[in-house]
């Protein structure tokens, strides 16, 4: 990305920061005073499940995490976490904050970034997780075989991981998108886990089935989500489904007993919510794990990054573009 480029790029991020602040303010009232340390505290305390764990990961104590969470309360005036002495949950008012905090984050994240641009980079967006458990391999990996290319994590709750809307150049996808405008090839499969509550009756099974699934509701999240009805075969699909709009949706109806959620490995390794347990289904296919493109507007050094996607799957190349499938 050359200069002239990173600077627009810094300009549309401001002013999406500027939006997201106004929606903020229009939500909860104004004089609302929130600094970025208050969001990056409560996002980690919801993805580590406790305020040790999320002060672990940001480098801070539980004393300032505890102080930065309990300020952004204050401003947006409303409790957004349940805290008892062995667990952290998302209020009401906390579901609905969690996702402008992620998107606050992101969005200035892609400012500092894009106004200090001095080297190409190449966005790979997803929309529920990146590679799971594959994340930090591929991060250090790119860096030793891209060392003049960034690689950005952008996570984007869209079907095309940001592709369709520009704010990605290569994007992770764990089903087929629609559009004919995208190539995409396979880099992997995962394998498929069922999300349930610890109080769940399956939750004290190893594995579980389909059938066992199905005697639940069963919350699908259609747009982005990695699963469909036609999963099941005809005649034994759940008589209930539940529409979830992002991941953090999905995980707080399956969390509050309502559903339960069948999803990618990778799902299962990156968002570990207190009160959800994982247990792999043992009667159904792997997760096809695709990387797709623009036609028009291919990344840089798209088949190299392919090959390098498919060697920390352990996949075999399997040809290029929409033939790859």
């Amino acid at each position: 990305m050359v200069m002239n480029e990173a600077c627009v790029e810094a300009e549309l991020a401001q002013n999406a920061w500027k939006r997201l602040s106004m929606r903020m303010t229009h939500q909860y009232g104004k004089g609302v005073d929130i600094e970025l340390r208050h969001l990056r505290c409560f996002v980690g305390v919801v993805d580590t499940g406790t305020f040790t764990d999320a002060g672990i990961q940001l480098g801070i104590s539980q004393t300032a995490v505890s102080r930065n969470v309990a300020a952004l309360e204050t401003a947006l005036g409303v409790r957004l976490l349940r805290r008892t002495t062995r667990s952290t949950e998302l209020t009401p008012a906390g579901e609905r904050v969690i996702r402008y905090a992620r998107r606050a984050l992101t969005v200035v994240s892609d400012l500092r970034q894009e106004a200090s641009a001095c080297t190409d980079t190449v966005r790979m967006g997803y929309a529920w997780s990146a590679l799971g458990k594959h994340t930090p391999e591929l991060q250090r990996r790119w860096a030793v075989s891209f060392p003049h290319l960034e690689l950005r994590l952008i996570r984007t709750n869209t079907p095309t991981a940001g592709l369709s809307d520009g704010t990605t150049d290569l994007s992770i996808l764990r089903r087929t998108p629609d559009l004919t405008a995208l190539d995409v090839e396979v880099i992997g499969s995962e394998k498929r886990y069922c999300a349930m509550s610890i109080e769940d009756p399956l939750a004290s099974k190893r594995s579980v089935t389909l059938t066992e699934i199905a005697t639940r509701p069963v919350a699908i999240d259609q747009r982005t989500g990695s699963t469909r009805l036609d999963l099941w075969p005809e005649g034994k699909q759940p008589q209930k489904t539940i529409n979830t709009d992002d991941v953090d949706d999905w995980l707080t109806v399956i969390g509050s007993s309502r559903a339960r959620g069948i999803t990618a490995e990778s799902t299962a390794h990156q968002y570990r919510r207190h009160g959800v347990v994982y247990r792999p289904v043992r009667d159904v296919t792997p997760v096809r794990v695709y990387a797709a493109w623009l036609k028009t507007d291919p990344p840089q050094a798209l088949r190299d990054a392919i090959s390098l996607l498919q060697e920390i799957y352990g996949q075999q190349p399997r040809g290029t573009g929409s033939n790859g499938i």
